[in-house]
């Protein structure tokens, strides 16, 4: 008796932790995430009469319609913030975005940008005319420190 109940104990433990297994296609019944690319390009001396080229790719292909694409534009001194607005397609994976601006400092760009899921939002920074000073010193403050010590996280 005392045998019959260790068989069937041990069956049933077997059962159990089998049922408990992971599958083996367990990984693709989640979301797989496409990731997402912007290269964003600025004109050399940024005037506003060019525009601002935005290209996407997702999964290493050109983004040619996707869900939203908009910039946002805003100077390092707080004096101006111009919000989201669309981006125009431009066709083959390429948007484009226009805007005048007549003073000079460190302005930055923001990219936002969605698709099949994906979400990005990189901002990168840009100079309309002279630098002051505090510009310059704004654009140091945010270079990556040339040691290669990363130990140190703020």
């Amino acid at each position: 008796m005392k045998t019959t109940v260790k068989t069937i104990s041990i069956l049933f433990l077997c059962t159990l932790l089998g049922a408990c297994a992971p599958k083996e296609d367990a990984a693709e019944l989640y979301h797989q995430e496409s990731p997402l690319q912007a290269d964003i390009s600025l004109p050399k001396n940024f005037s506003g009469n060019e525009p601002i080229k935005v290209e996407l790719t997702q999964n290493e292909k050109k983004v040619a319609d996707a869900d939203f694409v908009h910039v946002e534009i805003w100077k390092n001194d707080g004096t101006f913030h111009d919000g989201m607005e669309e981006a125009e397609n431009a066709g083959d994976g390429e948007y484009t975005y226009k805007k005048k601006l007549t003073e000079d400092g460190l302005y930055y760009i923001k990219v936002h940008a969605g698709n099949n899921g994906s979400t990005i939002m990189p901002t990168l920074p840009f100079a309309v005319g002279e630098l002051s000073k505090a510009d310059v010193e704004a654009l140091n403050d945010q270079a990556p420190a040339e040691s290669g010590d990363h130990s140190q996280h703020h």
